[in-house]
């Protein structure tokens, strides 16, 4: 049975009056211009950081590899998301930081459109596909890489307005 709006929140979007998943139709939504900005962090030893750093790892360039990942996993979202709307997206950024302090990298992802539907699903998978690549590409050296904080950092559009973290 599909949970019902109260006083707890909205119903949820995605399950039917049967409580069956479904695709939320967006198609009499106004499209307007949408942002969304995910982040998390990859932490690993202060060796591994250095290895990333210097541009050594035998796998070749992490950060640059990472980067194109989480793009091009930006513009896949509806193919690994079932219920996720097929976007043309209009732009995708996505920066890493090496912060000596983790040791490790903070990977932050900005996403825009300009549809019916928001890109906040978006711009956490190509936080994650990003996270996931620099754990690929450094896992010979360091098996306990730790990758969190995954999460939605900002998000301006469409009808609930503008979120900030």
């Amino acid at each position: 049975m599909a949970r019902k709006a109260s006083q707890d929140g909205p119903a949820l979007t995605h399950i039917d009056t049967k409580g069956e998943a479904r695709m939320v139709d967006v198609s009499a939504k106004p499209a307007t211009e949408r942002l969304a900005v995910a982040e998390g962090r990859v932490v690993m030893s202060k060796a591994t950081f250095e290895l990333i750093v210097s541009g050594d790892a035998k796998k070749g360039d992490v950060l640059g590899t990472a980067r194109l990942a989480g793009i091009m996993a930006a513009k896949r979202t509806s193919d690994l998301i079932p219920l996720c709307h097929p976007l043309a997206l209009s732009k995708v950024t996505l920066d890493i930081t090496p912060d000596k302090k983790l040791p490790g990298c903070v990977v932050r992802a900005s996403v825009k459109v300009t549809g019916p539907t928001g890109v906040e699903m978006e711009a956490l998978t190509a936080v994650a596909v990003a996270c996931l690549t620099i754990y690929d590409m450094i896992k010979a050296v360091e098996r306990g890489v730790r990758i969190d904080g995954i999460h939605l950092v900002e998000k301006k559009g469409g009808k609930s307005g503008h979120y900030r973290a």
